[in-house]
């Protein structure tokens, strides 16, 4: 009994010893998990659901017309300013001449309006001569009726005289006034009949450079949907631009991960693209207004009586380091995955920063159209302050991109 017990026993106290091992291994990574959540991982928030946002500059037309070209497609990189299509330019043509010769005639007929003043004038001076003239004419025949020297007659046709002169002398002065009413505070520049005709050389001129359609900024053509020869209707989209280079995350959190997240905290990214072996680098920017259920086409309806809860998402805008971006370009609706630090608390869901974009590739056009209206002006009234453009403007619409 004694020898079939000792091995029985043996091996009790090997189990007991495993057991108790085993105890101490599962207690000791326990520790260790707790510790590195405790001095580590609570202070991070992450989620995968996350991807590359940008903006998409959708690329239309401002006046309707006929394509004739297309030089940009998709895939491909355009700078501000290039080129895009070209529409049929044959009656922008024609209505820009009218407008510069209407505007011509203008400037011409504005100038003969003021020199119409030196010329009634003159007209209002010799009309008070001959009135002069007339008055002493009939003084004197008034004065020899008495002594039978002049007859009742002539008396009768000095008066007519002095009449018709005191008649011309009103007509010339009503014209001189008519005259400066037109012309008073102003000049042939800014007058109203000029600076009317100058907008319509404007506006022709502008129809006639948007038959060019330009990329208004940098970035990468896509989603092109015009043809060559397509009729377009002002406004319809033709293609898009992405600027590569203002790209961001937009993760979406859940509800409760919220709690310590604020603008300004530093995010690191991994792009599935790229993997682990590239991080992008990045500030928390801003928080949507709502969830993402809040603004889905048909947002869900609670109010029911089989209603279960579920963990909304909220998006949150994450800003990406240039530098980073620029060396390893990202593409709108990548995957990636978004790790917030969010060490030390502070007030969250806080407005957003400002950003603004814009684009000065149109300033050109009405600097081109003053040049026009400048030189027409110029060449038509003589005046040397008005400046000239050194080459015409519609070179610029046909120059070559480089």
């Amino acid at each position: 009994m004694s020898d079939n017990s000792s091995p029985e026993r043996g091996s009790n106290g090997r189990r007991k010893f495993q057991l108790i091992l085993v105890t101490l291994i599962v207690l000791a990574i326990a520790l260790i998990l707790f510790l590195y959540w405790f001095l580590h991982s609570r202070y991070f928030e992450d989620t995968d659901d996350a991807y590359v946002g940008g903006n998409v500059v959708q690329i239309s037309s401002q006046i309707s017309g006929t394509v004739t070209a297309i030089k940009a497609d998709d895939t491909q990189m355009v700078k501000a300013g290039q080129q895009l299509i070209t529409l049929d330019a044959t009656d922008a043509n024609v209505g820009l001449a009218q407008a510069e010769a209407a505007l011509a005639q203008a400037v011409r007929q504005t100038r003969q309006m003021f020199l119409n003043n030196d010329t009634l004038e003159a007209a209002v001076t010799a009309s008070q001569s001959n009135l002069e003239r007339a008055k002493e004419d009939l003084r004197r025949r008034q004065a020899g009726v008495a002594s039978g020297a002049v007859a009742q007659e002539d008396v009768s046709h000095a008066m007519d005289s002095f009449k018709s002169a005191t008649a011309m002398l009103e007509q010339t002065r009503a014209s001189l006034a008519a005259n400066r009413a037109l012309t008073d505070r102003t000049s042939v520049v800014n007058h109203p009949a000029v600076r009317q005709a100058a907008a319509q050389v404007r506006n022709a001129y502008l129809t006639y450079a948007r038959s060019t359609v330009i990329a208004p900024i940098p970035g990468y053509v896509s989603k092109r949907s015009v043809q060559v020869g397509q009729r377009i209707a002002a406004g319809s989209p033709l293609m898009a631009i992405v600027p590569l280079e203002q790209v961001w995350i937009d993760a979406n959190f859940k509800e409760p991960q919220l709690k310590h997240i604020r603008i300004g905290q530093p995010v690191e990214v991994i792009a599935d693209a790229y993997g682990s072996d590239v991080v992008f680098h990045g500030t928390v920017s801003g928080f949507s207004a709502g969830t993402g259920g809040a603004f889905s086409l048909l947002p869900a309806q609670n109010a029911t009586g089989n209603w279960i809860k579920i963990v909304q998402r909220v998006p949150v805008r994450i800003a990406l380091n240039p530098d980073e971006v620029r060396a390893h370009p990202l593409r709108i609706g990548l995957s990636t995955t978004a790790t917030v630090d969010i060490h030390g608390d502070g007030k969250a869901l806080t407005g957003a920063a400002n950003t603004g974009y814009q684009t000065s590739v149109y300033e050109q056009l009405g600097k081109e159209s003053d040049n026009i209206v400048a030189r027409i002006i110029s060449d038509n009234s003589g005046a040397n302050s008005v400046p000239v453009p050194a080459k015409s403007p519609r070179a610029v619409l046909t120059t070559p991109n480089t």
